[in-house]
């Protein structure tokens, strides 16, 4: 297959999962956030949605033969170190690392300077001058890969027990949304343009699409010779890399474009919806997104990826580094929550601030 077919994928399978995320305003530091703040978990179970669907399509696609198992063992002290880290400074970005992408797609010019600090982090993380100190502490691990390896079963019996849990917290939540009116205004649109572009979209339809995303890019990933799913860390890293260092193979890399096309999907969403507005942050929220993007790049390298990349993705394979980094995760959010954040208790269960609103923090 061309090249131009095969890298070109990544650019419109991120241009999908920008549009989606927007549109459903779709942020993990949200779906944790709101435990920490408000109790509730109807995000964090949409979260739990994506990693369920995930789940099933990569055990899928690798007893079809088409994917590998995972193989990386357990840099414990690492992970749970960086994701605490990482934990805290998706709170201070506003955003997690695709929370933020699709938000500088919206405008938002903190997700930006966010952005940024995350991907120059994390290229010093991994080619820089910090890359000594990434790979000093991710050097111990212990001989553990999967949770199914290590107990000598089948992932399926991970895997349907795990479903099952998430299909009762969906009914659950769906059957205390029952008869719940939701005030709206009068659509100015019909049809599929309404539905693309202006009603706004429920978390739990929203995570099944994101999860389908998250299955296609195994095949498609595979086949431009990039062994993985979604991730965006290393993308991110190679991404400033490439630019500064002039290494055109970083740039047009798969998962490069991957997060180049999150951007753009964001946007189309963002200007067709209307939601399309640059936004200035105040000072005290500017030195919070560049500090929360460095803590977001160095976090991560230490953790082996985001909350897509190590957690969903990681997650979804009952990877050790992968729960053991959602755990992280969810502390450092709940950490960071109850230094800067006010508890909410009457906010709606969004991910994030509404599209028309400044983000802060």
């Amino acid at each position: 297959m061309s090249p131009l077919l095969t890298h070109g994928s990544g650019l419109l399978l991120g241009a999908a999962l920008g549009f989606v995320l927007q549109r459903g305003r779709f942020c993990v530091t949200g779906a944790f956030r709101e435990v920490w703040t408000s109790g509730r978990t109807r995000w964090l179970t949409a979260y739990l949605i994506a990693i369920a669907v995930l789940s099933v399509g990569f055990f899928l696609l690798l007893g079809a033969g088409i994917v590998n198992a995972p193989s990386s063992q357990l840099p414990a002290l690492a992970t749970t170190v960086g994701a605490l880290i990482f934990g805290v400074g998706i709170v201070l970005a506003g955003g997690c690392a695709t929370g933020t992408f699709y938000r500088s797609g919206e405008g938002l010019i903190g997700s930006w300077l966010a952005l940024i600090m995350y991907a120059v982090s994390a290229a010093a993380m991994k080619y820089g001058v910090l890359a000594p100190i990434n790979s000093g502490l991710r050097e111990p691990t212990l001989p553990m890969v999967s949770v199914h390896d290590t107990l000598g079963i089948s992932p399926w019996f991970l895997v349907v027990p795990f479903v099952a849990f998430v299909g009762y917290l969906t009914w659950r939540h769906l059957r205390a949304e029952r008869g719940l009116k939701v005030a709206t205004l009068p659509p100015q649109r019909t049809g599929l343009e309404h539905l693309l572009f202006e009603k706004p979209w429920h978390p739990f339809a929203t995570a099944i699409v994101f999860g389908l995303i998250a299955i296609a890019a195994f095949p498609l990933s595979y086949s431009a010779g990039r062994e993985g799913g979604l991730g965006i860390t290393t993308p991110s890293a190679n991404l400033a890399y490439g630019l500064v260092a002039g290494d055109v193979a970083k740039l047009v890399d798969w998962g490069t474009l991957l997060i180049i096309g999150i951007i753009l999907g964001s946007f189309i969403a963002a200007k067709a919806s209307g939601e399309f507005r640059l936004r200035v942050p105040d000072t005290r929220q500017m030195v919070r997104s560049l500090t929360g993007g460095v803590l977001m790049g160095v976090g991560a390298s230490w953790a082996g990826g985001c909350t897509i990349g190590a957690s969903l993705v990681g997650a979804a394979q009952f990877q050790w580094n992968g729960w053991l980094a959602f755990g992280g995760f969810f502390l450092g959010v709940g950490i960071a929550a109850k230094i800067f954040l006010r508890p909410k208790t009457s906010a709606p269960a969004g991910t994030s601030a509404p599209a028309k609103q400044p983000v802060s923090v």
